[in-house]
């Protein structure tokens, strides 16, 4: 497995002599303003965190009404707890504790947006020291069951938010602002040594452009003025395409994940705002240019021999390079996860090594969601087909695969069911390529 692994590190080596630095300075800019904007929101996990917070106040909250409503009536014992408070019998102050930290958490977490442990360092000081006064000098816990259960669910809250800050918050969005450096670091190393698609395939067909170059894609085709509405998927092929790069620009950072009989390898890599993403690397026995033919020029006829997928159709084609898409997945996992339906946009380039085939989501007129299938979403991704150096029958294939199925399934369920697809794909794949190479 070993070999397999090294054989398929040295071939990527050969076939992509500097993936990192063939993204030109235009093409980084842009990447660099979608991470921008996507910074600007406010990123899921700390949107998770906030509203564990949330619910800390709302529990405590209702934890106390309840115990308002035993015995004298709410009104009686809203005066007695508030007005005539007493530090000895009171659980108003437990009330205030809590929103004491969902005040001062959300203004530091949500409102300031800190990236520093000590904020929540000073609430969970505050909140542990003053519960375990309360319990030392109250008599709280001759009040029956709520004098025991009000201060132990404050306590274990608030040291849960603790851990999902120091654990899963901050560590995360480290991870996400080292992506970014990378990203502006990749934008640093400035123009490629060659850029745009070269035009010598029956898709597309327009002139390679010069890095830098201000020329409008109306100018370039010397065709017809795009609508706005063409212009955005014109614009979301080339952030898909550029995050595609930015994805195997770091390839030293992939998980490896399994390999299977036939040397085809499956890794895992986190993409911030994006989450876990697999990418499977095959040696294929045929030339890219075949790869180029059956996957990646003509999509609508992969239904004939690709069992992983059940429709596929052009619903536009934009320009040259770019098209939108509506693909059906067949379901995985013996039909424990039904069948998918998306629409991505698609930007097609050729490159001097290789083919690829970028997409991601988007929307289009012609195919709103059904209640025939689950509508699922892809992140950016796509297929490279990569020609060997050494051997023009030989070829490298890489599919990045980045996809929300949508639905409420379990983790380890996507993971299994996305691994499962990769590895039947490249099976039928395998089984086409013969069948053409065995014709020609």
């Amino acid at each position: 497995m070993s070999k397999l692994w090294g054989f398929h590190n040295s071939d990527l080596e050969q076939s992509l002599p500097a993936i990192a630095s063939s993204l030109s300075h235009s093409q980084g800019l842009s990447t660099l303003c979608y991470l921008r904007e996507r910074r600007r929101v406010i990123s899921d996990v700390r949107r998770t965190f906030c509203l564990f917070v949330t619910f800390d106040l709302l529990f405590i909250s209702l934890l106390w009404i309840i115990e308002l409503n035993i015995g004298k009536g709410i009104q009686d014992n809203l005066k007695e707890e508030i007005i005539s408070y007493s530090f000895q019998t009171s659980f108003f102050d437990i009330f205030l504790l809590a929103f004491f930290r969902f005040s001062v958490l959300l203004l530091g977490y949500a409102v300031l947006r800190l990236r520093h442990w000590w904020v929540i360092a000073i609430t969970t000081l505050v909140s542990s020291g003053f519960l375990i006064v309360k319990v030392i000098f109250s008599d709280l816990l001759n009040k029956g069951a709520f004098g025991y259960l009000l201060p132990i669910v404050s306590f274990v809250l608030a040291w849960l938010e603790t851990w999902f800050l120091d654990f899963k918050v901050l560590p995360q969005e480290t991870e996400e602002e080292k992506w970014y450096l990378a990203a502006q670091a990749a934008v640093a190393c400035g123009p490629s040594l060659y850029s745009g698609a070269v035009s010598d395939g029956q898709f597309y067909s327009p002139p390679e452009s010069v890095a830098g170059s201000d020329d409008s894609d109306e100018e370039l085709m010397g065709k017809r003025t795009l609508t706005d509405e063409e212009r955005e998927y014109v614009r979301q092929g080339k952030v898909a395409m550029e995050m595609l790069d930015q994805i195997l620009a770091q390839e030293e950072n992939w998980t490896f994940e399994r390999c299977n009989e036939f040397g085809d390898t499956i890794c895992s890599f986190e993409v911030p705002y994006h989450g876990r993403i697999f990418i499977l690397k095959a040696v294929l026995q045929c030339s890219a240019e075949i790869i180029y033919q059956e996957m990646i020029l003509q999509p609508e006829k992969m239904v004939l021999w690709n069992k992983t997928l059940l429709a596929c159709q052009i619903l536009q084609r934009v320009d040259d390079n770019t098209s939108i898409s509506y693909d059906v997945a067949a379901g995985a996992v013996g039909g424990v996860v039904s069948p998918r339906d998306f629409v991505n946009v698609r930007r097609i380039e050729r490159r001097r090594d290789r083919y690829i085939s970028s997409g991601m989501a988007t929307v289009h007129s012609s195919r709103p969601p059904t209640s025939k299938y689950v509508r699922a979403e892809n992140g950016p991704g796509g297929f490279v087909a990569l020609r060997c150096p050494t051997n023009p029958h030989l070829c490298t294939l890489i599919w990045i695969l980045n996809t929300d199925l949508k639905g409420r399934l379990p983790r380890y369920l996507i993971n299994q069911s996305l691994g499962a697809t990769m590895t039947e794909f490249v099976f039928h794949l395998r089984k086409r390529v013969m069948e053409v190479t065995a014709r020609s």
